[in-house]
């Protein structure tokens, strides 16, 4: 059963008509374009982050694409703000439709060098956020015996990466954490789907920049890996969300979306 209608304004089909979204970590970065681009194409959007003034200015923002979104403050390693954030979105739009777990963290060490709050603090974000907030939207999804979750995951979980041993380990957890929600969910036809960037152009990464001895080599070494030879967009990875989020992919569930310039064939 399609869900898209014609948006007679523009003369295009939009994709998300009438769905309810929530992305965490949606205040910058590849979040932000997910919120946006669904907003764009029909749905009431929620987004998540731990941080109000973030969460003022991103809204301020997607309010020029559209009006039905709303931020939510909490911290996703947190069962507490899990369920109130769940909570939050269904009393505001009455359903939820479709998840996007985005919100994450990067700390750059190797095993031996990261400390116990830091893996605390990468797992807890990446990997036990992804955990609790789908523990909280599938039973709503289940009882509607429909709806769609899109895990963000990394090349990191299909390759080492050097120095980035707590990263590795969340990301990875996200991969199969997102195979066992799939088999889960399959009976009640909820999809659960992951997709793996490679380096995109985020505040993430410029922070990683940034903290470098040598900035300019540190992204020259970073990019030499990559065939197309630069980092993405997150406007090119928020179109990827949205085919996952979308009917354009009903037959895809329990599959991981590549999006990496060509880093893991190179």
């Amino acid at each position: 059963m399609r869900s898209a209608r014609a948006d007679r304004s523009e003369g295009r089909e939009v994709k998300l008509a009438g769905k309810t979204a929530l992305v965490s970590g949606g205040t910058s970065g590849i979040g932000l374009a997910a919120a946006r681009l669904f907003l764009q194409e029909g749905a009431s959007v929620a987004i998540t982050g731990r941080y109000k003034s973030r969460g003022r200015r991103a809204l301020a923002r997607l309010k020029q694409s559209g009006h039905s979104v709303i931020f939510i403050q909490g911290d996703v390693a947190s069962a507490v703000d899990a369920r109130r954030i769940v909570r939050e979105v269904l009393r505001a739009f009455g359903h939820l439709d479709i998840l996007v777990n985005n919100a994450g963290v990067y700390r750059e060490r190797s095993a031996d060098k990261t400390s116990e709050h830091e893996w605390d603090l990468v797992l807890g974000t990446n990997l036990k956020g992804t955990f609790l907030l789908s523990k909280e939207a599938i039973p709503h999804m289940k009882r509607r015996k429909r709806g769609c979750i899109v895990n963000l995951s990394s090349v990191a979980a299909l390759v080492g990466v050097e120095r980035s041993a707590a990263y590795c380990a969340s990301k990875g957890g996200v991969e199969l954490l997102t195979k066992a929600m799939a088999l889960d969910c399959a009976p009640y036809s909820i999809r659960v789907n992951s997709l793996c960037p490679g380096i995109i152009d985020t505040p993430m990464f410029t922070r990683e920049i940034r903290l470098a001895a040598h900035p300019r080599k540190y992204r020259w070494d970073t990019l030499r890996f990559y065939p197309l030879g630069r980092e993405g967009q997150p406007d090119e990875v928020a179109r990827a969300i949205l085919f996952l989020a979308s009917d354009a992919s009903s037959y895809l569930t329990g599959a991981s979306l590549v999006i990496d310039g060509g880093m893991t064939i190179a």
